[in-house]
């Protein structure tokens, strides 16, 4: 889950520059410009392999942050870092617009996990380790949450990514990195301290359930 990320201005302005935040991404620029990444995240932002997360239809703030932390070392991957190296603030405006424009195909989760999955993601954990509900911040159907007002006039509070569709290995994986701090974006350490606090079964159970949600 790349997921329930609380984003405060300090966080937005280490993520990237206001210049960047502010510009207009062109779907049809973006589009030109995505044929590199289409040969793991697909022609249209739905990858066909389970490594790679579908970005079809994900907000677009988030994918801004997250190519910009790439180019910046706030988050590392041995092919997502040396891709976002060149990117310009308009590229990665553009490509943010192209895919946060495109359909994230459906996708399944395994059945005799589902339930599991469900009440975490709609309800939470209790006590000893407490969860808050996954869909507080990614919503009930993990269309995500953004809202950063289109004024720019207050800070953002929120800026969860889309997840719903998403495969499940990637949730799976994505989750088990915040647990471990492999992965260590996620402003307030928002994500680090939900996954803390999953087991390795809570996760699984998460993970197939959010597949089968519809952004």
């Amino acid at each position: 889950m790349g997921f329930g990320v609380k984003v405060w201005v300090a966080g937005l302005v280490a993520a990237a520059s206001a210049s960047a935040v502010m510009a207009a991404g062109s779907a049809d620029a973006g589009k030109t410009k995505a044929a590199v990444c289409m040969g793991c995240h697909g022609v249209d932002g739905n990858s066909p392999a389970d490594m790679w997360p579908k970005i079809a239809g994900q907000l677009p703030q988030y994918i801004s942050k997250q190519l910009h932390d790439f180019k910046a070392g706030r988050r590392a991957n041995e092919q997502m870092s040396p891709m976002a190296q060149p990117l310009t603030d308009q590229d990665v405006e553009d490509l943010a617009a192209f895919f946060s424009t495109q359909v994230a195909s459906k996708a399944e989760g395994k059945k005799e996990l589902l339930n599991a999955g469900e009440t975490i993601y709609l309800k939470g954990k209790g006590r000893p380790d407490v969860v808050p509900a996954c869909k507080g911040c990614h919503g009930p159907t993990g269309a995500g949450k953004n809202d950063w007002a289109a004024t720019m006039k207050r800070p953002p509070t929120t800026l969860a990514p889309a997840i719903g569709s998403q495969h499940p290995a990637y949730i799976a994986n994505q989750l088990k990195a915040y647990k471990t701090k492999a992965r260590t974006n996620d402003e307030a350490h928002v994500m680090r301290d939900i996954a803390a606090r999953l087991t390795d079964a809570d996760i699984e159970a998460v993970a197939q359930f959010v597949a089968t949600l519809s952004r």
